[in-house]
C-alpha cells in the first residue's frame, strides 16, 4: 500500500534525549506526549493498588474484586471502538476533555465510596474514561504528526515518543502512588484526579479544537467503511498476538517469577527494567525500524522471548538462576514491542487511507482486548491442564510463541 502519509523534513535530533525529540516535535504533539505522561501517572499511581484496598482494606471477596477489575478492562478496553468514533463525528477536544472528566469522577468516586454500587461505578468510570480518551489521542497523534509541514517528527516517530514518554508515566505513577498510600488510599485517588484536571485543563487551553472530520454520517456509516476495510481486519487480528504477548507479563511471568523464587517478590523489577529499558532504547531502535518489515521482525524476537523460557523450563531452575532467564524474557518482550508498536501505529493511518482514525485506532484496541481475553483464557487452560513438571510446563510458552510465529506470517514484507 502506497505511503499516503505526508513526511515531515526533521528526523530525531538526539541519540538518545527524549527531551531534544521532544522539542522537536509540533505544539500538538508535545501536548499528547506529555498527556500520554501523565495519563499513566495518574492512572498507576492507583490501579495497582486497587486488588489490595478492596480485599484488605474494605474486605470485600476474591470474586468481586475480579468482577470489578474485569468490568474495568471491559468499560476500556471493550469500547475503545465507541470512543474513537464519537471523535470521528464529534471532534478530538470535545471526547478527550469528557474522557478527563470521567476519570475525575471515578478517583473522587474510589476515594469517598465504600458502598459496592459507588465501587462499581467509580471504577466503571474510571475504565470508560480510557475508551474515549485514548483512541481520540492516537488519532490526533497520528494527524498532528503526519500533516506537520514546518519540521517536528514523522508519525512513527512521533508514537515512538508516545511509547516513551508513556513508560515514564507507568514507572514513576506507581512510585508517587506507594508514597501517598503511606497516607491513605483516598489521598492517592485524589491526587491521581488532580493530576486528571490538569490534563483536563492544559487540553481546553492548547489542544485545536477541530469539528470532527466525519460528523455528516451516521454510526452505520463509519462502522460499515471499518467493518468493509478486509486488510485492517487482517492487520488487527494478526497484531493482536502481540498485545497477547504482552500481557503474558501479567499471567505467566508471575507465575514463572513464583516457581523460581518462592514469591513474587522480585516481580516489580522486572516491570521497572521492562519501563527503564523502553525510555532508554526506544528511540534508537525506531531510528533503525522505520518500515513494516520490521512487524515481522519484532514479533520474531517476541517469539524467541518465549521460546527461550520454553526451553528452559523443563530445567526448573530456582533462586537467582531461576530469575535470570525471566530477565531475558522480559528484555526480549520490551524489545519486540519496540521495533512493532510505532510502525504499527503509523500503518493503521496508512491502511486506513487517513480516513476515520479514531474508529480504526479504537477497533484495532478492542480486537486486541478480545484477543487478549481469549489468549489469557487459553493460556491459563494450557497452565492448569499440562503437567508443571518436563516439556508440560513449556506449552504455555511454546503457544503464545506459535501465535506470534503466525502473526509474523501475516505480517510479513512485501503484503503491506
Amino acid at each position: 500500500m502506497p505511503d499516503t502519509a505526508p513526511r515531515t523534513r526533521r528526523p530525531f535530533v538526539g541519540r538518545w534525549s527524549l527531551l531534544a525529540n521532544l522539542a522537536a516535535a509540533t505544539a500538538v504533539v508535545r501536548l499528547l506526549v506529555l498527556t500520554q505522561l501523565a495519563f499513566n501517572v495518574g492512572f498507576f499511581m492507583v490501579l495497582p493498588y486497587l486488588s489490595v484496598y478492596l480485599s484488605e482494606d474494605l474486605g470485600l471477596r476474591a470474586a468481586f474484586v475480579g468482577a470489578v477489575l474485569g468490568l474495568r478492562t471491559f468499560a476500556q478496553q471493550g469500547l475503545f471502538f465507541v470512543g474513537g468514533s464519537l471523535a470521528d463525528r464529534w471532534g478530538v477536544k470535545p471526547v478527550v476533555v469528557t474522557g478527563c472528566g470521567c476519570r475525575i469522577l471515578g478517583f473522587v468516586g474510589l476515594a469517598y465510596f465504600t458502598s459496592v454500587p459507588g465501587i462499581v461505578a467509580a471504577t466503571v468510570l474510571i475504565g470508560f474514561a480510557g475508551a474515549l480518551f485514548s483512541p481520540a489521542v492516537e488519532s490526533a497523534l497520528a494527524t498532528a504528526a503526519g500533516s506537520a509541514t514546518d519540521g517536528g517528527l514523522s508519525r512513527t516517530d512521533a508514537f515512538a515518543l508516545f511509547s516513551a514518554f508513556g513508560q515514564v508515566g507507568a514507572f514513576t505513577g506507581p512510585l508517587l502512588g506507594s508514597v501517598l498510600l503511606m497516607a491513605d488510599f483516598s489521598v492517592a485517588c485524589l491526587v491521581a484526579a488532580a493530576v486528571f484536571v490538569a490534563i483536563l485543563t492544559a487540553h481546553l487551553r492548547w489542544l485545536p479544537a477541530r469539528p470532527g472530520a466525519h460528523a455528516t454520517g451516521t454510526w452505520l456509516d463509519g462502522w460499515r467503511e471499518v467493518a468493509a476495510n478486509k486488510t485492517f481486519l487482517l492487520f488487527a487480528v494478526a497484531m493482536s498476538s502481540q498485545l497477547v504477548a504482552y500481557n503474558q507479563m501479567y499471567l505467566l511471568l508471575p507465575l514463572e517469577v513464583e516457581r523460581a523464587w518462592g514469591s513474587q517478590a522480585p516481580l516489580g523489577w522486572y516491570f521497572a527494567l521492562s519501563s527503564l529499558f523502553v525510555v532508554v532504547a526506544q528511540l534508537p531502535i525506531t531510528r533503525r525500524a522505520r518500515t513494516a518489515a520490521a512487524l515481522p521482525a519484532g514479533l520474531t524476537v517476541m517469539a524467541a522471548a518465549f521460546g527461550l523460557m520454553a526451553l528452559l523450563a523443563p530445567a526448573r531452575l530456582h533462586g537467582v538462576p531461576g530469575l535470570i532467564p525471566a530477565a531475558v524474557f522480559v528484555l526480549l518482550l520490551a524489545l519486540g514491542q519496540m521495533i512493532v508498536v510505532p510502525v504499527a501505529r503509523d500503518l493503521v493511518g496508512r491502511i486506513a487511507s487517513e480516513r476515520r482514525l479514531g474508529s480504526y485506532y479504537g477497533l484495532l484496541a478492542s480486537i486486541g482486548g478480545l484477543g487478549v481475553l481469549v489468549g489469557s483464557v487459553l493460556t491459563g487452560v494450557l497452565v492448569d491442564l499440562m503437567p508443571s513438571t518436563g516439556w508440560g510446563s513449556a506449552a504455555p510458552w511454546c503457544a503464545v510463541a506459535v501465535a506470534l510465529l503466525a502473526g509474523a506470517l501475516v505480517l510479513r514484507p512485501g503484503r503491506w
